[in-house]
């Protein structure tokens, strides 16, 4: 469905790390202790964490879930015609194995490491294929369950190659916050981000390579 893929491979990918989950051929899928997220406080309550490389290995399971995930493209009415989504998508509900075990690994120490703040553990997994630079998710907040109405968080993994994400607030008169997500790195959308923040992953027509993101979502947060 997604034909071939060409990943440029990270420099880094394989460095060990005492801070992140690894995979690789020697160690295998090793969950260690989330530590030392940057914070940014957004305003109106939102705040954004970001671990830059925080899954290693992340090249190899870039390449087994592009082949292995199930992936489904979709269509959606827009205005008065019916468009293709543009990405490809895959999700797992909370009883649902995850496609990969270092993915369960990864909900488990989100899930223990954000206990004091969420108060529940992350539950749902959704996973987005960005083929190349003309695919994209428009702005949007995950406010179609309990996001819209209370804080919370998402988290996202991203494996292959860096892709913006960019976020503004709602109502507007600030600066757009970017930041480039591949390889492993770690961001999380906390407080009150679903409701009073949009995020997106914008076009580019620069040459990119294909990225995977996973969200790890707490039940009812869509």
């Amino acid at each position: 469905m997604h034909g071939t893929v060409h990943l440029q491979p990270s420099l880094f990918d394989d460095s060990p790390s005492a801070t992140g989950i690894h995979l690789g051929p020697l160690s295998g899928p090793l969950t260690g202790p989330l530590a030392g997220p940057r914070r940014t406080h957004l305003g109106d309550g939102a705040w954004l964490d970001v671990l830059p490389g925080w899954l290693h290995g992340a090249d190899q399971l870039f390449e087994q879930l592009a082949a292995e995930v199930p992936w489904r493209a979709e269509r959606r009415e827009m205005y008065d015609r019916t468009v293709d989504v543009p990405r490809l998508l895959a999700s797992y509900p909370a009883d649902a194995e995850p496609p990969h075990p270092v993915l369960g690994e990864a909900r488990l120490a989100l899930s223990r490491h954000y206990a004091p703040e969420l108060r529940e553990p992350f539950r749902t997994l959704g996973l987005c294929y960005y083929r190349d630079g003309r695919d994209s998710v428009a702005w949007h907040g995950d406010r179609i369950g309990r996001g819209a109405r209370v804080d919370t968080m998402v988290a996202i993994l991203s494996v292959g190659e860096p892709r913006v994400l960019a976020l503004r607030p709602r109502s507007g008169g600030a600066a757009v916050v970017r930041r480039p997500l591949g390889h492993g790195d770690l961001v999380v959308m906390g407080g009150s981000c679903q409701r009073t923040w949009d995020h997106a992953v914008p076009k580019t027509a620069r040459p990119v390579g294909p990225r995977i993101s996973i969200q790890f979502r707490p039940q009812g947060v869509a």
